[in-house]
Protein backbone atom coordinates (compact mmCIF):
# COMPACT_ATOMS: atom_id res chain seq x y z
CA UNK A 1 0.00 0.00 0.00
CA UNK A 2 0.98 3.63 -0.95
CA UNK A 3 0.91 5.60 1.93
CA UNK A 4 1.10 9.34 1.32
CA UNK A 5 -0.79 11.81 3.21
CA UNK A 6 -0.89 15.94 2.80
CA UNK A 7 -2.45 18.31 5.51
CA UNK A 8 -1.94 21.68 5.62
CA UNK A 9 1.55 22.05 6.76
CA UNK A 10 2.59 18.25 6.36
CA UNK A 11 3.47 15.45 4.22
CA UNK A 12 3.23 11.66 6.10
CA UNK A 13 5.52 9.33 4.07
CA UNK A 14 6.51 6.09 4.52
CA UNK A 15 9.97 6.12 5.56
CA UNK A 16 13.04 5.08 3.47
CA UNK A 17 17.01 4.34 4.50
CA UNK A 18 17.76 8.14 4.29
CA UNK A 19 15.80 9.30 6.60
CA UNK A 20 18.20 7.70 9.84
CA UNK A 21 19.79 11.03 10.13
CA UNK A 22 17.04 13.33 10.79
CA UNK A 23 15.51 10.57 13.18
CA UNK A 24 18.30 10.34 14.66
CA UNK A 25 17.49 13.82 16.21
CA UNK A 26 14.42 12.46 17.94
CA UNK A 27 16.10 9.32 18.78
CA UNK A 28 18.85 10.98 20.26
CA UNK A 29 17.10 13.76 22.35
CA UNK A 30 16.72 12.74 26.13
CA UNK A 31 13.46 15.41 26.26
CA UNK A 32 11.70 13.28 23.25
CA UNK A 33 12.69 10.05 24.43
CA UNK A 34 11.37 10.88 28.38
CA UNK A 35 8.28 9.35 28.36
CA UNK A 36 9.20 6.50 25.76
CA UNK A 37 10.34 3.77 28.02
CA UNK A 38 13.47 3.74 25.99
CA UNK A 39 16.69 4.69 25.92
CA UNK A 40 18.08 7.51 24.10
CA UNK A 41 20.11 6.27 21.04
CA UNK A 42 23.76 7.10 20.61
CA UNK A 43 25.00 6.48 17.21
CA UNK A 44 23.28 7.58 14.17
CA UNK A 45 24.07 4.37 12.95
CA UNK A 46 21.14 2.60 15.34
CA UNK A 47 18.69 4.98 13.82
CA UNK A 48 19.63 3.24 10.59
CA UNK A 49 18.07 0.07 12.17
CA UNK A 50 14.99 1.39 13.63
CA UNK A 51 13.78 2.68 10.07
CA UNK A 52 14.74 -1.22 8.66
CA UNK A 53 12.58 -2.14 11.25
CA UNK A 54 9.30 0.72 10.26
CA UNK A 55 9.99 -0.71 6.24
CA UNK A 56 9.93 -3.83 7.87
CA UNK A 57 6.46 -3.33 9.22
CA UNK A 58 5.11 -1.72 6.07
CA UNK A 59 5.95 -5.21 4.22
CA UNK A 60 4.96 -7.22 6.97
CA UNK A 61 1.39 -5.27 8.47
CA UNK A 62 0.73 -3.05 5.04
CA UNK A 63 1.40 0.07 7.44
CA UNK A 64 3.57 1.97 10.06
CA UNK A 65 4.51 4.92 11.29
CA UNK A 66 5.63 7.67 9.02
CA UNK A 67 8.09 10.31 8.35
CA UNK A 68 6.39 13.59 8.46
CA UNK A 69 7.98 16.29 6.94
CA UNK A 70 7.06 19.89 7.64
CA UNK A 71 6.05 21.86 4.31
CA UNK A 72 7.80 25.08 4.49
CA UNK A 73 11.22 23.45 5.43
CA UNK A 74 10.60 20.50 3.78
CA UNK A 75 12.25 18.89 6.58
CA UNK A 76 11.44 15.36 8.30
CA UNK A 77 10.61 16.77 11.49
CA UNK A 78 9.76 13.35 13.65
CA UNK A 79 7.03 10.48 12.42
CA UNK A 80 3.35 9.94 13.43
CA UNK A 81 0.61 7.34 12.06
CA UNK A 82 -0.84 4.10 12.68
CA UNK A 83 1.24 0.79 13.80
CA UNK A 84 -0.24 -2.57 13.96
CA UNK A 85 0.89 -3.56 17.63
CA UNK A 86 1.41 -7.72 17.24
CA UNK A 87 2.58 -8.20 21.10
CA UNK A 88 0.61 -7.10 23.99
CA UNK A 89 -0.07 -4.15 25.67
CA UNK A 90 -2.57 -3.76 28.54
CA UNK A 91 -4.03 -7.17 27.39
CA UNK A 92 -4.32 -5.86 23.69
CA UNK A 93 -2.67 -7.50 20.80
CA UNK A 94 -2.91 -7.25 17.02
CA UNK A 95 -4.33 -3.75 17.37
CA UNK A 96 -3.63 -0.44 15.51
CA UNK A 97 -1.83 2.29 17.51
CA UNK A 98 -1.72 6.25 17.09
CA UNK A 99 1.38 7.42 17.78
CA UNK A 100 4.08 10.62 16.80
CA UNK A 101 6.77 12.32 17.95
CA UNK A 102 9.06 14.86 17.14
CA UNK A 103 12.09 17.47 17.38
CA UNK A 104 11.44 19.88 20.69
CA UNK A 105 11.63 23.09 17.92
CA UNK A 106 8.68 21.72 16.14
CA UNK A 107 6.66 21.53 19.70
CA UNK A 108 3.99 23.64 20.23
CA UNK A 109 2.64 24.22 16.39
CA UNK A 110 -0.25 21.65 16.46
CA UNK A 111 1.93 19.12 14.28
CA UNK A 112 1.00 16.22 16.51
CA UNK A 113 -2.85 17.05 16.29
CA UNK A 114 -2.69 17.90 12.59
CA UNK A 115 -0.50 14.43 11.75
CA UNK A 116 -2.75 12.30 14.11
CA UNK A 117 -5.77 13.75 12.92
CA UNK A 118 -4.77 12.74 9.37
CA UNK A 119 -3.52 9.06 10.64
CA UNK A 120 -7.33 8.43 12.02
CA UNK A 121 -8.80 9.59 8.83
CA UNK A 122 -6.35 7.13 7.04
CA UNK A 123 -6.83 4.34 9.79
CA UNK A 124 -11.04 4.81 9.31
CA UNK A 125 -11.62 5.13 5.88
CA UNK A 126 -8.48 3.19 4.28
CA UNK A 127 -7.80 0.65 6.50
CA UNK A 128 -11.01 0.41 7.63
CA UNK A 129 -10.37 0.03 11.04
CA UNK A 130 -13.21 -0.39 13.71
CA UNK A 131 -11.08 1.48 16.37
CA UNK A 132 -7.66 2.69 17.10
CA UNK A 133 -5.96 3.15 20.49
CA UNK A 134 -3.08 4.93 21.99
CA UNK A 135 -1.29 4.97 25.03
CA UNK A 136 0.44 7.84 26.76
CA UNK A 137 2.80 8.21 29.96
CA UNK A 138 0.48 9.62 32.82
CA UNK A 139 3.23 12.53 33.13
CA UNK A 140 3.36 13.35 29.36
CA UNK A 141 0.95 16.39 29.73
CA UNK A 142 0.93 17.37 26.18
CA UNK A 143 -0.66 13.83 24.82
CA UNK A 144 -3.15 13.42 27.75
CA UNK A 145 -4.23 16.78 26.31
CA UNK A 146 -3.95 16.16 22.60
CA UNK A 147 -5.33 12.19 22.60
CA UNK A 148 -8.85 13.62 23.80
CA UNK A 149 -8.88 16.57 21.29
CA UNK A 150 -8.54 14.21 18.89
CA UNK A 151 -11.79 11.92 19.57
CA UNK A 152 -10.03 9.31 22.24
CA UNK A 153 -11.33 8.31 25.45
CA UNK A 154 -9.21 7.37 27.97
CA UNK A 155 -10.21 4.07 29.25
CA UNK A 156 -7.98 3.86 32.45
CA UNK A 157 -4.19 3.08 32.87
CA UNK A 158 -1.83 0.00 33.56
CA UNK A 159 1.56 -0.26 34.17
CA UNK A 160 4.54 -0.20 32.19
CA UNK A 161 8.33 -0.58 33.61
CA UNK A 162 9.17 2.98 33.52
CA UNK A 163 5.51 4.54 35.25
CA UNK A 164 2.06 4.28 34.80
CA UNK A 165 0.36 5.06 31.47
CA UNK A 166 -3.36 5.89 30.29
CA UNK A 167 -4.91 3.63 27.77
CA UNK A 168 -6.79 5.09 25.07
CA UNK A 169 -9.63 4.31 22.61
CA UNK A 170 -11.50 5.14 19.71
CA UNK A 171 -14.06 3.85 17.72
CA UNK A 172 -14.99 4.61 14.35
CA UNK A 173 -18.35 5.75 15.38
CA UNK A 174 -16.52 8.24 17.68
CA UNK A 175 -14.38 9.91 14.97
CA UNK A 176 -15.67 13.00 13.82
CA UNK A 177 -13.77 13.87 10.34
Amino acid sequence: MNIYIETERLILRKFVEEDYERLFLLDSDPEVMKYIGMPTLNKAEESKEVVKMIMQQYKDNGLGRLAVVEKESGLLIGWSGLKLHTTEINGHQNFYDLGYRFIPETWGKGYAFESGKASLQFGFNEVKADVIYAHAHSENIASNKILPKLGFENKGKFTEPDGICFWYELRRENFKQ
